[in-house]
């Protein structure tokens, strides 16, 4: 493995995926033998994501190196952009372990699983040959950015949300209200909230004119196909009250409604604080959100969940609890980022079990000057400086808008510093800028710019 130059003071094996990559495309160039590989995605509305690469043609030396190579590229686009089918063309002993995988039986049964649920297809996985791998089909959609009228918008997080009342693109009112959505098996328990956000925002405002809502999941149609938030809850009541939710609020209040994932909400709100486009998007709290607003000024129809991304490749790096895969996003920026490295420290909780109170519990201790935390905030800080790296690979961007609960405080200052070391120190070539906004923007900068992802008709005068 390629060393790197800046090392993770509480995770010194952190292997960073974009050094590995470049790693194995140097051995690709240096063989004089090389074998072209294509991918594609597949989506709803038969959008697609296509990238081709090369690699080293097999044998026995190289199988298990090209194959790992192969298939945590397959990983990341796969939830970077989406999808419920997968074809690739290449070597026939990569594709057969693909497949092998990518099932409902493999290794990769999480993804299967819930790429079937998003997209509400059966999920496969063709071998084809490259005459038969179709091109990129991408069609950005436009919205956000309006800033006319009463509006209101609705970040939810994992312990609290953010509610906003906008009119014509000034802020009068924003509260952070707390609730613990996970546990809740009760649709209902979810609806009043919700619906008591909307209510006291109104009651701020001459009238509703449009709602935005934000929230981490997968959402596609106004409709949360796959969600955290909403795990206690059936199967039964998710797709009876809970998936139809954000329609039914719409009917009920008589007006536009938008609900997308947190991350696109970030990137929009990223590109209006910077006034640019080209941004990445990143909001870490109780898992790692992200969102992208490309060049020419739109937010891509991609799913962006880089929560499930590789980014350490190391043999023994974090497990995520939930899709039990190792050195993907979620376990490196996170609430669960901060507690693993807080343990792993020997740092003590306590009677204190859940994450939000663990992070609070750490960023008292920062400001108190406390060293084990200010090494888990620069070992994040070391993390997000490679993985910017790794995400240039996959998106056309330069500027990333740091966002969420684990960058507030002094602790985002070291993140951000450490971040911005690496770039220094190891792509330098790539101009990547890294942006930290005030504080109040940190934490309801996510529903300002929610408020503004409806369009509405405009209204009758005189």
């Amino acid at each position: 493995m390629k060393e790197h130059r800046v090392i993770a003071p509480l995770d010194p094996g952190f292997s960073p995926f974009v050094l590995a990559r470049q790693e194995y495309r140097q051995a690709v160039e240096a063989s004089g033998k090389a074998a072209h590989c294509a991918l594609v995605i597949e989506r709803h509305d038969n959008l697609r994501s296509r990238i081709d690469f090369q690699v080293l043609e097999p044998n026995e030396r190289n199988i298990n190196e090209t194959y790992r190579y192969v298939e945590r590229t397959l990983k990341f686009l796969l939830w970077s952009r989406g999808g419920w089918k997968v074809m690739f063309a290449g070597p026939i002993e990569i594709g057969r372990r693909i497949r092998q995988d990518y099932c409902s039986t493999g290794c990769r049964a999480f993804d299967v699983k819930l790429m079937s649920t998003a997209y509400r297809r059966p999920f496969e996985v063709d071998v084809v040959e490259l005459a038969e791998v179709p091109g990129s089909n991408e069609v950005p959609f436009r919205i956000g950015g309006e800033p006319d009228g009463c509006r209101i918008g609705i970040d939810l997080g994992a312990s609290d949300y953010k509610i906003s009342a906008v009119v014509n693109g000034d802020v009068i009112y924003s509260d952070e209200i707390p609730w613990d959505p996970k546990p809740q098996s009760d649709p209902q328990y979810h609806v009043d909230a919700i619906r008591n956000g909307i209510d006291i925002c109104a009651l701020k405002m001459e009238r509703i004119d449009a709602i935005g809502v934000s929230s981490a999941g997968v959402y596609i149609d106004n409709e949360p196909r796959v969600a955290s938030l909403f795990r206690s809850v059936s199967n039964d009541d998710f797709e009876r009250i809970i998936r139809p939710l954000f329609k039914t609020l719409a009917s009920e209040y008589d007006v536009p409604l938008v609900a997308i994932n947190d991350g696109e909400v970030s990137a929009l709100a990223g590109a209006h604080y910077l006034g640019k486009t080209g941004v990445l998007g990143l909001a870490m709290g109780s898992s790692e959100a992200a969102g992208y607003f490309n060049t020419s000024g739109r937010l891509e129809t991609w799913l962006n969940e880089l929560a499930f991304c590789p980014v350490d490749v190391q043999e023994n790096g974090a497990e995520d609890e939930w899709s039990k895969d190792v050195g993907v996003g979620a376990m490196y920026f996170s609430q669960q980022a901060v507690n693993r490295l807080a343990l792993a420290a020997g740092m003590g909780f306590g009677e204190v079990s859940a994450l939000p109170e663990r992070l609070v519990h750490v960023q008292e201790l920062m400001e108190s000057g406390d060293e084990i935390a200010r090494q888990i905030y620069a070992t994040i800080g070391v993390y997000l400086g490679y993985s910017m790296a790794t995400y240039r690979e996959f998106y056309d961007y330069t500027e990333l808008l740091l966002l969420g609960r684990v960058s507030s405080g002094d602790g985002g200052d070291i993140i951000v510093d450490r971040a911005r070391a690496v770039l220094a120190e190891e792509f330098p070539e790539l101009g990547l800028k890294i942006h930290l906004p005030d504080e109040k923007f940190r934490r309801v900068g996510q529903s300002i710019a929610a408020a503004s992802l409806p369009a509405t008709e405009e209204r009758e005068t005189g």
